[in-house]
């Protein structure tokens, strides 16, 4: 069967995505931007060349080289493994998510009538991987400043209250040393699910503190996913640490 065409009108997606540029102070063409909201759900359904995946992975990178020589200019009392952990905290998926909901990113990312029932548009992951192909398609179109000037709004902005916080200590770390105090061993970590091509594979990950899912995390690889799935169980904590709330039976 062929696939169906355009689902809407392109120039009205087209003028939407142009008032979220405006909105950003972005004066660029809104056509070249328009690929880094399609989801690779709708390919299944859609007629487009390709995914928002490739822009996905250039904006992965040009992220980190914003956010690295930003830590770097700004700490400059800070060792290289404590940077690194605070660029991890600031790239990592869920602070990006949480990037992309602000922005309105959810309301524009395209996806199949499958993954909007089950509310793609809030998923964290799809959120986040949006994020970075938008910035893929601003680096190619308007360069390496008008991507640090965005990265710096609406992600660098945030790395007082990382600090503050404690967020740039690695989660899995975290979570070992509450299991270890509170119940006495260490976090399991359950493979739920894995799709994708052997090139392009996600895993859904679960991890379990005293016997019980405290947890979930998705990533292109099992490390991402594990490491998301113990932030989950950390934003979580209050639902299953005994020494909060009742603890796990």
């Amino acid at each position: 069967m062929a696939k169906k065409a355009f689902r809407f009108d392109r120039d009205e997606f087209e003028r939407k995505v142009a008032e979220t540029l405006a909105g950003f102070g972005i004066d660029a063409s809104p056509s070249a931007f328009v690929p880094a909201f399609i989801h690779r759900s709708v390919l299944n359904e859609y007629d487009f060349p390709e995914s928002n995946e490739r822009l996905e992975f250039l904006g992965d990178a040009v992220l980190e080289l914003v956010a690295t020589e930003f830590l770097y200019r700004r700490f400059a009392d800070k060792a290289e493994g404590d940077m690194t952990d605070i660029r991890s905290a600031l790239v990592r998926g869920k602070n990006l998510a949480q990037a992309s909901e602000r922005v309105g990113f959810g309301n524009l990312v395209l996806l199949s009538r499958g993954e909007t029932l089950a509310g793609g548009d809030k998923n964290p992951y799809i959120l986040a991987n949006t994020f970075e192909a938008f910035l893929g398609a601003l680096y190619l179109d308007s360069g390496l400043e008008a991507v640090r000037a965005f990265v710096t709004e609406h992600v660098l902005s945030g790395v007082d209250d990382i600090l503050e916080a404690d967020l740039h200590v690695d989660p899995k770390s975290r979570l070992q040393e509450i299991a270890q105090a509170v119940y006495g061993s260490p976090p399991e970590y359950e493979l739920l699910a894995e799709s994708g091509a052997d090139h392009d594979k996600t895993y859904e990950i679960a991890v379990k503190v005293g016997r019980k899912i405290v947890g979930k995390g998705v990533g292109t690889s099992k490390k991402k996913a594990q490491s998301n799935a113990a932030e989950d169980a950390l934003a979580r904590e209050s639902e299953w640490n005994s020494r909060t709330n009742g603890g796990v039976s």
